[in-house]
Formats: structure tokens, C-alpha cells, sequence
């Protein structure tokens, strides 16, 4: 079996790209069911084929497990295809890793090694609910469920043996510096927030600590925005009154799973009209964005996109080099550890055909004893056929072995076979 991860991230593709390959969140079930056909087609092992798939705002990755020759170009296929994009175009900007690779590759992303914010702790529950949508709809394996398994027990020995996420600037907080730049007080500024989801919920949560005029959440379920906009004594509107509510906010962060723009360039610029070209903070932490490149042109908007916020949250990152080192460390004997696992499962084929090989012997054995009973013939004398019987069955092989063979080979088997059936005393 052959482990792989094809994908790419923050760092191999731009932002650009990473939105034509992501998966929304409601579809990565039927994206995997859809990997597996693709990765297995026309494969006697299809039904053994594994695959899971994480997809977020700085990634999109392939995790599999399968028998097949090139797997790896054929996950990486299964990207270009999916998405619609030309090959060529997308295979410069993936990734793609086997084996120890790949298992490596697992345990930083879940540890926080690979995030745009070093130590970051919300990949950790991102890659668990990619790993609970695979699951339900039978992705994982025995392979990618024992990976997945010791993937989040080395992030959790990680986070709590170094300083990893020690200092750390999340993107909520570089939100909130960026903001300060453009306005020396936050405390006479109203935001509004696009979306309810957990990276909303911790944006809120930091710039409320600022004490903004006013906090507003919108949300397509109002229910829904109206319960977050509580926990901040804030409002709740729909998305659908933004065309009119716009031009009251000075500071915009928006983060929904829309696959479509939601802010296009003519709302802003009517906006900014009605706000007289008071400044504009937006900040659009979405893949596939919610706000349209082109609004970054306009004089009286300051857009930044998630890859804008990578300088600011770099920083304290020399503080985490140790923790770095540390956790790297746990991170390869977990790969070791793994990969000393991924060996033993190939025996297992072996070990079963042994006990059923020798099952088989002893039936055999077994049922010429019973007939010798049915005949009357004495039970010492049945035992002792039996023993003899089921010892030449066993050593049968081994003999053939030696005669069949010549020079070095023979040589091995013969210093191989005391040790197979060398006897405790």
C-alpha cells in the first residue's frame, strides 16, 4: 500500500490559484467519493482505496492510500480535472509527497509547522473535520485512519512539549494592527463583520477588545448572525441589506464560504460616495475571496487579502525557532514510528497465509487421527502419527527450500532457518 499527499499552499500558489482548487466546505464528501473513482478507476483495488481531503483558506491537499502504479500523478490529475483547470498550469504550483513524505507532511500541518502563522492552532480542528467528512462517507482505511490517529497525537505532544504557539500572531490580531495603521483610534470606528463562522468569531473577538463604536454581523441566516453579535453587544443584518448598509462601516472583515464574490468593485465605489471618501478598511480573509480584486484600485479603500496579512504575522517567529527544533524532533520519531507500522502491515499477508497454510496442515493431521481412532487403532500409536505427521508437513517446505536452491542463497536459508524454528528452553 502507498501512502501520498498532493496539494499546494500558501507557499507554492497564489491566492489566485488556491481559490480555483479549493473545496467548499458542504462538497468535500462527494470530492473524495470522486477522488476514489478517479485515483482507482479500472483498479482490482478499488474497494481498498482510501482518501481524504483538506481544504482551507491556505491549503487544498490530497491525502490517499492505494495499490496502483504513478499514484502520485494520478492525484495530482484528479486536481487539475475536478477543478477544470489545465494540468500544466496547475502541476508547477502542487506538491506531491510519498510515503514517509507524506506522513512528515501530515504531522506538520497538524502541529502548526506549515501555517502561514507559525503554531497556529486552527488547523488542528480543520484537519479533524476533513477527517470526520472523509470518514462518513467511507474515505478512510486502515491505513489513513491509523495515520490520521497518530497525526493528531503527535500535534497534541507538540503543542504541549514546545512553545510552538507561544507569541504567535493569528490573522485576527494582524487584522487589528493593519486597522490601527489606517485609524489612530478604533474606538471611533464601527465594524462590520461578513459571515459567522470561526475566523469571524475570533476577529470579533479581538477587535471588540478594542472597543469599536459599534460591532455588526451579516450573516445570510440573521438567527444565526444574531447570536454573535451578542456575545459583542452588537447587531445582526442580512447579507442582503450590505448595498445599503455599507457606506455606514469603517472597517470591513469578511470571511464566508461563498464560491462567489459578495462586495463587488460598483458597491464599494457607491459606498465610498455616500461616505464623502472617508477611508475604508477592508480586509477579506475568504478563499475564493468575498470581495472582488479590482475594489483594491480604488484611492479610498485599503484592501488586504489573506496572503497580505503573511509579513505581519511573521513576527515573533525568531522567539519560536526552539520550539521549532523541539518540534521537529517529536515530529520524526512519530514519522519513524509510523513508517516502522506501514512496514509491518506488509507481513500481515504473509503471517495469514502462514496460519492458514498450517490450519489446513492440521486438519489434515487431525482427521487422519480420527479415522486411525475409528479403527480401533491404540492411542499412543495415533499420537505419535500425528506429531510425526504435522512435523513433516511443517518442515516440508524448508527442506525443499534447501535442496532446491545453490550457492549463496542456500547459504542464507540455511543460516535464516535455526533462527525460524529455534525453541525456547
Amino acid at each position: 500500500m502507498q501512502l501520498l499527499a498532493v496539494g499546494l499552499n500558501h507557499t507554492t500558489a497564489s491566492l489566485a490559484l488556491r481559490e480555483k482548487v479549493v473545496f467548499a466546505p458542504d462538497k468535500i464528501g462527494q470530492a473524495v467519493l470522486a477522488a476514489r473513482q478517479f485515483l482507482y478507476r479500472n483498479n482490482a483495488s478499488a474497494n481498498t482505496a482510501e482518501a481524504a481531503i483538506l481544504s482551507t483558506c491556505n491549503r487544498t491537499e490530497l491525502y490517499a492510500a492505494c495499490k496502483m502504479p504513478h499514484p502520485l500523478d494520478a492525484a495530482a490529475h484528479f486536481l487539475a480535472d475536478y477543478h477544470q483547470l489545465p494540468y500544466a498550469e496547475l502541476r508547477p504550483h502542487l506538491y506531491a509527497l510519498p510515503q514517509d513524505d507524506a506522513v512528515r507532511h501530515a504531522f506538520r500541518v497538524a502541529s502548526g509547522l506549515d501555517s502561514m502563522v507559525l503554531g497556529e492552532p486552527q488547523i488542528l480542528g480543520q484537519l479533524k473535520d476533513a477527517v470526520r467528512q472523509s470518514d462518513e462517507v467511507g474515505g478512510l482505511g486502515t491505513y489513513l485512519h491509523q495515520l490520521f490517529q497518530r497525526t493528531f497525537s503527535v500535534a497534541k505532544e507538540v503543542r504541549s512539549s514546545t512553545e510552538i504557539g507561544a507569541h504567535s500572531v493569528s490573522m485576527a490580531a494582524a487584522a487589528v494592527r493593519l486597522a490601527q495603521r489606517i485609524f489612530d483610534d478604533l474606538t471611533e470606528q464601527h465594524v462590520l463583520f461578513i459571515g459567522a463562522g470561526e475566523m469571524i468569531e475570533l476577529c470579533a473577538t479581538h477587535f471588540a477588545a478594542q472597543n469599536p463604536k459599534s460591532i455588526t454581523i451579516a450573516n445570510r441566516t440573521l438567527e444565526r448572525g444574531a447570536t454573535l453579535a451578542h456575545q459583542f453587544n452588537g447587531r445582526a443584518i442580512r447579507l442582503a441589506e450590505l448595498p445599503d448598509q455599507l457606506a455606514h462601516f469603517d472597517i470591513v472583515i469578511s470571511c464566508t464560504a461563498s464560491t462567489l464574490p459578495i462586495i463587488g468593485l460598483g458597491l464599494v465605489e457607491r459606498a465610498i460616495k455616500a461616505r464623502k471618501h472617508k477611508p475604508m478598511f477592508m480586509v477579506d480573509l475568504a478563499v475564493p475571496r468575498d470581495i472582488e480584486a479590482e475594489v483594491a484600485r480604488l484611492n479610498d479603500v485599503f484592501l488586504y487579502t489573506v496572503d497580505d496579512l503573511g509579513n505581519v504575522v511573521q513576527t515573533g517567529i525568531e522567539s519560536r525557532q526552539l520550539a521549532v527544533v523541539e518540534a521537529e524532533a517529536i515530529i520524526e520519531t512519530g514519522v519513524q514510528s509510523f513508517m516502522h507500522w506501514i512496514d509491518g502491515r506488509a507481513v500481515v499477508p504473509v503471517i495469514q497465509e502462514l496460519h492458514e497454510n498450517g490450519e489446513a496442515m492440521r486438519l489434515m493431521e487431525l482427521e487422519r487421527a480420527r479415522r486411525m481412532l475409528a479403527k480401533g487403532d491404540d492411542i499412543d500409536v495415533v499420537l505419535e502419527a500425528l506429531s510425526k505427521g504435522l512435523t513433516a508437513k511443517f518442515l516440508h517446505g524448508s527442506q525443499q527450500a534447501l535442496h532446491k536452491t545453490h550457492g549463496e542463497e542456500r547459504a542464507q536459508i540455511a543460516a535464516l532457518l535455526p533462527q525460524l524454528f529455534r525453541t525456547k528452553r
